[in-house]
């Protein structure tokens, strides 16, 4: 079983919007497994204190290596052998690619920053790889966390109603997704076009290719120039 192991001072908004839909039914159904671990658990002093003040200096607050690594040594096997990724804007972008690699894993474990992020003695310590989902800052790791668990769960064997559904979509061929159509054939004076109508599967890919291939260029030349999504 597909299994994702998450860490965060906010346990409560999992397993949200993964909870629902495809993926919240094949965790119902146990094609995937998800444990939420409570970092404050492991807090300092009655308070339960998880971060302190930067070393230097600075703005805002740094969550605490001896706090983070003790939620995930409690947490975690130390012969847990699945990609450990901490959510951090200065991480390597996701990619379908790389969302493909995870899932074809035995799962992830996933680690919320929070602040101004964690003390960088955590991370080579524990071996945790950097992960963004994009660039740009959000409150914490968490949604980016959610983020990482759709795109991985969906692409897991029995997760989809047909597998082609997910081989046949944006990033999978280092293209973006060509347009969609249905029922009406007309709406509001706009036809479907005519080749999607004409029963030839032959023209209709090579119409599907060429306008994921307009699609890409005008939105995201730069999968053109590297071949390599979300590059």
């Amino acid at each position: 079983m597909w299994r994702a192991s998450v860490f965060t001072l906010y346990p409560d908004m999992f397993p949200g919007p993964v909870g629902r839909s495809l993926a919240g039914d094949a965790l119902a159904r146990g094609v995937w497994a998800l444990d939420v671990h409570d970092i404050r658990a492991h807090g300092l002093g009655r308070h339960r204190a998880v971060d302190d003040t930067p070393a230097g200096g600075g703005p805002g607050m740094v969550i605490r290596a001896d706090v983070l690594c003790a939620s995930l040594d409690a947490g975690l096997d130390a012969n847990d052998s699945r990609p450990r990724l901490l959510l951090s804007p200065r991480g390597a972008r996701l990619t379908q690619a790389r969302a493909r690699d995870f899932a074809a894993t035995g799962g992830i474990v996933l680690v919320c920053g929070r602040f101004e992020g964690v003390d960088e003695r955590s991370i080579a310590a524990r071996g945790l790889e950097e992960i963004s989902i994009g660039d740009y800052v959000l409150s914490g790791g968490e949604i980016a966390a959610l983020v990482v668990l759709d795109a991985c769960v969906r692409l897991l064997p029995g997760v989809m109603g047909k597998q082609a559904s997910g081989e046949d979509e944006s990033f999978e061929a280092g293209l973006l997704e060509y347009p969609h159509y249905t029922r009406p054939r007309e709406w509001e004076g706009r036809p479907i076009p005519d080749i999607l109508l004409s029963g030839d599967h032959a023209k209709i890919a090579a119409w599907r290719r060429a306008e994921a291939l307009r699609i890409t260029q005008e939105r995201r030349p730069d999968l053109l120039e590297t071949g390599k999504p979300g590059k």
